[in-house]
């Protein structure tokens, strides 16, 4: 005896028999299509309705008190941890505030390129090595504004000192730029400070010291280089 949905009525009411199991597979693909699910929520909302699902639970669970409170708090306290690395993955880490520049010697202004050395030997024996960093940037640079191979100029930063001294001392233009970068990390916080950056700054400021200054005039004199055959370098 057929059962119920085996037997059909076509258009003009004669009986159509349709097997059970091609009836069912019809109908299921006739409820996957899209039309039926454009308000369906998406992934995304779904997971935070569980998530919005399981604080309730967990606040509900400390309000009772008891057992099942200290239960419900260390689900909390997970839900939070898991809500806080979703946030982190999806935005990043948080930005750090934009620095203001005050220039290289801050808002204190210049003293002599001796002062800020012997300042720096007191902070690096110490082992305050930010301070020493600091004051060890500031010498070297107070350095070459009194030997005038860089103007005397409030509020320059210490990547202006750098690229200003590379051109006239071309040959420690890259440890310029690195020293200015050494000291912008560390004065602003996103680098810790220690002996060897230090050091760095020091063996440079002594180096410079001892550094003969390359003229723009004797450098426009020099003559071009002669090509080589071909054009090769």
């Amino acid at each position: 005896m057929p059962t119920w949905g085996d037997r059909l009525l076509a258009a003009g009411g004669a009986p159509v028999t349709v097997p059970r199991d091609p009836a069912r597979d019809a109908a299921r693909d006739e409820l996957l299509k899209a039309d039926y699910h454009k308000n369906d929520p998406t992934v995304l909302e779904r997971v935070v309705d569980w998530i919005w699902d399981h604080i309730d639970r967990a606040l509900g669970s400390v309000s009772a008190g008891g057992t099942d409170g200290t239960t419900g708090l260390v689900l909390f306290l997970l839900v939070a941890v898991v809500i806080a690395a979703a946030v982190w993955w999806r935005l990043g880490a948080p930005k750090r505030a934009a620095r203001t520049d005050y220039g290289v010697y801050g808002t204190d202004g210049p003293r002599s390129a001796a002062q800020y050395r012997a300042d720096a030997a007191g902070h690096a024996a110490a082992g305050r090595w930010t301070e020493a960093v600091r004051e060890q940037m500031r010498a070297l640079v107070r350095a070459l504004e009194e030997r005038t191979l860089l103007d005397t100029r409030p509020g320059r930063t210490a990547d202006e000192a750098a690229a200003e001294a590379g051109r006239a001392l071309p040959e420690h233009a890259a440890a310029l730029t690195a020293a200015a970068r050494t000291f912008d990390d560390i004065a602003y916080g996103e680098r810790t400070a220690d002996q060897a950056a230090y050091r760095l700054l020091l063996d440079l400021d002594r180096t410079l010291e001892r550094s003969r200054p390359v003229l723009a005039s004797a450098a426009a004199a020099a003559p071009a280089p002669t090509p080589t055959p071909g054009g090769a370098a």
